[in-house]
């Protein structure tokens, strides 16, 4: 067993875990965090997708070890209060999302995207880009459209801070 601290969504946590323990278990079963879905414990589908230290991450291939000391956000972390994040905004405008499962490691992963990328992306890139990442319910149209806006929302959001 090893002691983790680490900082979730601008919190300081800390927790007692056996070495071997993913991230994504410790997000889920001992943070309750559980918008970070387990969709294949394979590293295939990005339903598992958080941001560690600023950059997306598949939270089932790593072990909590490697997050010690790290900066750690989940799509719980992303809204300010009651107001979305642009990305989950723009999601839920253009009907970016069915079922739902793979949208939180969609949006986390999206949201690294545009960052990456700036406000200036192409659906092409979008495409490759989400590559890693499974919706097994939509054709993938609505989900580079919400990331196309939400790279316009970012930007307008950067630009006013």
């Amino acid at each position: 067993m090893s002691t983790v601290k680490l900082t979730v969504n601008g919190r300081s946590v800390s927790a007692e875990v056996e070495d071997r323990t993913l991230l994504v278990h410790l997000l889920r079963d001992h943070l309750n965090l559980t918008g970070t879905h387990v969709g294949c414990d394979t590293s295939q589908c990005g339903a598992c997708v958080v941001h560690v230290d600023g950059r997306a991450v598949k939270s089932c291939t790593m072990l909590v070890g490697q997050v010690n000391g790290a900066n750690v956000t989940t799509i719980e972390g992303i809204a300010k209060g009651d107001e979305l994040h642009p990305m989950q905004a723009a999601f839920r405008d253009n009907h970016g999302l069915q079922c739902g499962y793979c949208t939180p490691g969609m949006i986390m992963s999206a949201i690294d995207i545009v960052n990456r990328h700036g406000g200036e992306l192409d659906e092409a890139t979008v495409r490759q880009e989400l590559e890693g990442n499974i919706c097994r319910c939509t054709g993938y149209h609505n989900i580079v459209k919400s990331v196309l806006d939400a790279a316009g929302r970012m930007k307008v959001s950067a630009a006013a801070e």
